[in-house]
């Protein structure tokens, strides 16, 4: 099976951690993020993965090399231009012939991916996307009064939301809706299948995830490497 692993994005929010060392190599416990998201990835039975890259690319490059170590066989696609979320696959079109999992660089997440490659090859639809139930709690009590005299108060329920958790599962039909040579989000791309009345179809990750895209998420990275990772890879 293959896979996709976006890392071109400068990682602007992780500044100045990421000015010497681009996001996807940063260190969690005794590893590079990435390097846990490929291990996950082998775990799960995909022996092939491209690696999306633009800034710092040879960095990368040298770190991983051709992914024996790792027992996969390993490619690294370079942009010359900024392509967004969704445009970099199609620097890759001609090596993806086969429903292909494709993934953000900054996300650790304990997901079963086989049978998320599994539930998307039985679905009809060109794209698969993987979403997180989110809890954002309400910071305010709700006030009730009459007059100068407060009557009550209502504490909120956390706010439920349902995001995309960056990874999807692309089929090579997909490839009719990413223009090439211009940056394409991911965004742009579901809107377009909308437009043309494409299906859509999405898979919930129950297990654990997280988004490293902000310092306080890397430092939560960090303080959760021990308890979610390192004895599951």
């Amino acid at each position: 099976m293959k896979a996709v692993i976006l890392a071109g994005g400068l990682g602007t929010r992780l500044r100045p951690f990421t000015e010497i060392i681009p996001k996807p190599l940063l260190p969690i416990g005794e590893k590079a993020v990435m390097e846990i998201q490929i291990e996950n990835l082998k775990r799960y039975g995909f022996d092939e993965i491209f690696l999306a890259t633009n800034y710092k690319s040879k960095y990368i490059e040298n770190f991983f090399g051709d992914g024996s170590k790792y027992g996969i066989n390993l490619h690294i696609s370079k942009e010359d231009i900024p392509l967004g979320t969704a445009g970099p696959v199609t620097l890759l079109k001609d090596y993806l012939k086969e429903p292909f999992l494709v993934m953000n660089g900054d996300i650790l997440t304990l997901m079963d991916f086989r049978k998320f490659y599994d539930f998307a090859i039985n679905v009809e639809s060109s794209l698969v996307i993987g979403i997180k139930e989110i809890l954002t709690p309400f910071r305010f009590g709700q006030i009730f009064t009459d007059g100068d005299y407060v009557t009550g108060i209502e504490e909120k329920p956390d706010f439920k939301s349902n995001i995309l958790a960056g990874i999807y599962i692309f089929k090579p039909d997909i490839f009719k809706f990413i223009p090439e040579g211009i940056s394409f989000g991911m965004d742009k791309l579901i809107l377009k299948m909308l437009e043309s009345n494409a299906k859509i179809a999405k898979y919930d990750i129950k297990e654990y995830w997280l988004d490293i895209g902000k310092i306080d998420d890397y430092e939560k990275a960090q303080n959760i490497y021990n308890e979610h990772f390192k004895n599951s890879i």
